[in-house]
């Protein structure tokens, strides 16, 4: 009796949450992170609403909704967030090197120790080969650091990431499964590449003239984001219970010391504390979104799929506890 009753109310538990905190300016942040919370619940206690619909496979609309997340960014993009490179170049350089080396390395160190099996293992590889997480923006905007630095890095991370992240998907993962990267590479591309550039385009032809799609549009991303992490965690429901704590303490040690890495290397190049918390948030935080639809399309969402989609509501909750923390500290410089 009590196995029934439990998963409903604490989905109501979450919304309830999700709605309070709307109230108080402080943990307004946290409103998202209860929705996902509620719809991961739900996912993971009735798996059979989130699999099909009839006949109809609901991972076959992850790719698609991806592809609406990067459009929307393509939309909210211009020259200015790369004119960022040119103005600060020392930055972006340490912020993406910093990113493609440190959250790599993490992925494939904890992933050798953690004993699962192959395909579980490439998805904590795969979180941390992907491109930075759009909401490290946001984040960084709460923590006081370089919002100007972290747009530009985001948006050289996510442009450079069908070509690095197949090559060290192939490096790391490649003992673990097997690779194909022209094939990753290509999956990337139309998930990445081809909407942000689309979205560019309707920037420069639409700017001012669609007034709604910008209010329209972080809605979209977040009911995208949501989407993907509940038809996952409703696929790899079973392997999610044997290996659930487990793979959310590896992934929890990843996400952190993502920051704590990325903020050293930063200081280690003497650069400033708006900037080392830049690039801390920026290393930390990664797009699990596309990471979801990279095991998407290699056909393994239910067990390379499951790291991305336990980090993706994990990091939210982490990098705002996080901005929090150091909204109340003004950095000194």
């Amino acid at each position: 009796m009590i196995t029934e009753i439990f998963p409903p109310l604490l989905i109501v538990f979450f919304i309830v949450l999700a709605i309070a905190f709307q109230r108080y300016p402080k943990l307004k942040g946290f409103s998202y992170t209860m929705v996902i919370l509620a719809s991961f619940t739900a996912a993971v206690s009735y798996p059979q609403y989130f699999t099909k619909w009839g006949s109809f496979d609901l991972s076959a609309l992850i790719t698609p909704s991806i592809q609406l997340i990067m459009f929307g960014m393509g939309t909210t993009m211009g020259i200015a967030d790369f004119v960022g490179v040119v103005k600060t170049p020392k930055g972006v350089f340490i912020g993406v090197v910093s990113h493609f080396i440190i959250m790599p390395l993490l992925g494939f160190t904890l992933a050798s120790f953690s004993g699962f099996e192959p395909e579980i293992a490439a998805g904590i590889i795969l979180i941390g080969c992907s491109p930075n997480g759009m909401a490290s923006n946001v984040i960084s905007y709460l923590a006081r650091a370089n919002v100007a630095l972290s747009i530009t890095i985001t948006a050289v991370s996510t442009m450079l990431s069908p070509f690095v992240t197949p090559f060290l998907m192939k490096a790391l993962a490649g003992a673990f499964i097997e690779i194909n990267a022209w094939e990753m590479m290509w999956d990337i591309m139309k998930m990445v590449i081809l909407p942000i550039a689309a979205g560019l385009l309707f920037n420069r032809l639409f700017h001012g003239k669609v007034v709604w799609l910008d209010r329209v549009m972080p809605y979209v991303s977040m009911f995208g984001i949501a989407f993907s992490i509940v038809v996952i965690a409703a696929a790899g429901r079973d392997n999610l219970f044997s290996i659930g704590p487990l793979l959310l303490c590896l992934v929890l040690v990843h996400n952190l010391s993502g920051y704590f890495l990325g903020y050293w290397s930063a200081r280690l190049f003497k650069m400033s504390e708006r900037d080392c918390r830049t690039v801390a948030i920026e290393v930390g935080m990664q797009n699990g979104g596309l990471a979801s639809g990279i095991a998407k399309e290699m056909g393994k969402l239910a067990t390379i799929g499951l790291a991305p989609a336990i980090f993706g509501p994990l990091m939210n909750i982490t990098g705002s506890i996080l901005a929090s923390w150091w909204h109340r500290k003004t950095p000194k410089d």
